[in-house]
């Protein structure tokens, strides 16, 4: 009469770190990057220069997420990047941006400022410099308060 044979050794070790490995793989593969809001690409930011209209604007950027009027109109087109390690966990915002668009009295583009964190402050890194204080840097510091927040 013979016994069974039971696996022992270097073969059931293999199996189990096959096992922890292809599970962990799972999990791994759950991670996922997501941009919320508006996508800014560098074509479309060309096709609206200093001294475009405002209607040209609303064709090429579409409609902003807000609109403002300091000392003349201004669209904010926000947007926001979070990333989620696994499936079941909460996401982590890791860049949020404001593109805002200046117009004169005349509704033409003014200026155009890309607002984002740089070293912890809001920055344009457009115009590369910090936004003075005021009404509009309140906003600005609002709209980007989930990022500030999780530094």
């Amino acid at each position: 009469m013979t016994t069974p044979h039971r696996v022992r050794g270097p073969i059931r070790s293999a199996a189990v770190a096959l096992a922890v490995a292809g599970a962990g793989l799972a999990v791994a593969s759950c991670a996922e990057t997501q941009q919320k809001g508006y996508v800014l690409s560098e074509s479309s930011l060309q096709q609206v220069p200093v001294g475009s209209s405002q209607e040209q604007v609303l064709v090429v950027l579409g409609t902003p997420s807000t609109t403002a009027t300091l000392r003349g109109e201004v669209y904010y087109y926000i947007s926001q990047t979070t990333k989620r390690p696994v499936a079941f966990m909460n996401p982590t915002v890791t860049d949020q941006r404001v593109l805002a668009v200046y117009f004169d009295q005349n509704r033409r583009v003014e200026r155009i400022a890309n607002y984002g964190l740089k070293d912890g402050r809001a920055f344009d890194f457009i115009g590369e410099v910090t936004p003075t204080a005021g009404q509009e840097t309140t906003f600005i510091e609002q709209a980007l308060k989930g990022i500030l927040s999780t530094e």
